[in-house]
């Protein structure tokens, strides 16, 4: 019963915060991902992907890239050599009618990662020293995925208001308390994906570490701290 009674608490406080003090959201300014370099030290990416109208609805997202990073001089045949990339920024987390760049929460890639096919046979959170991320050493989410033979080395985070989210509950958390306390809701889903010749792969690990800090100096001018 008790339980119970927090439920409601919380709901009833969510509801009163949300509709009186957090009606209108501010957006603060940003570069549009039409600006981010296709070509980053050694790596670049050819042609960026586009999503489908039905798969931006259903996302939610405002804006977007994604890419896949191919290392100059490395052999086709090499897993290691391509990165995809994904940040999908959202201007609002507050679902509206119509949907799409209307607002909507950013999808968990941990749920929406086994809808797609996909094994999650490893996950651990690690820390990250990279430039341009808001604050030193942060959690973000490493996980190791499986369709079949297939294997792929996944890194992702939420990077939100000069923060850096790896948990998908202190993501809601820290939404409901900033929509309260700035009036924003507004954040970017960070995701790689590296092939994998094998489960632990050292080549795909290095993949990561050779684009990952030239990608992350970039982002502050698209997801605003």
């Amino acid at each position: 019963m008790s339980r119970l009674a927090v439920v409601f608490g919380f709901l009833a406080l969510q509801f009163y915060v949300y509709q009186y003090f957090a009606t209108d959201e501010i957006h603060p300014p940003r570069k549009t991902f039409a600006a981010f370099p296709m070509r980053l030290g050694d790596w670049s990416c050819p042609k960026e992907d586009v999503m489908t109208d039905d798969v931006l609805t259903n996302l939610g997202v405002t804006d977007y890239l994604i890419c896949d990073y191919t290392k100059a001089g490395t052999a086709p045949s090499s897993m290691a050599g391509r990165v995809g990339l994904y940040v999908g920024y959202h201007q609002s987390q507050v679902r509206k009618e119509g949907g799409g760049s209307a607002g909507g929460q950013i999808h968990p890639p941990s749920h929406c990662l086994p809808g797609s096919g996909w094994d999650i046979i490893a996950s651990q959170k690690v820390e990250l020293d990279l430039p341009g991320l808001p604050q030193p050493h942060p959690l973000v989410n490493r996980l190791v995925i499986a369709k079949g033979e297939a294997r792929q080395l996944v890194y992702y985070w939420y990077q939100e208001r000069g923060r850096v989210i790896a948990d998908d509950w202190m993501k809601i958390v820290w939404l409901f308390w900033d929509r309260a306390r700035i009036h924003r809701t507004d954040g970017a889903l960070v995701r790689f994906t590296i092939p994998m010749a094998r489960d632990d792969d050292p080549e795909a690990e290095r993949a990561f570490q050779e684009i990952a800090p030239l990608v992350t100096a970039q982002l502050p001018a698209y997801s605003p701290g």
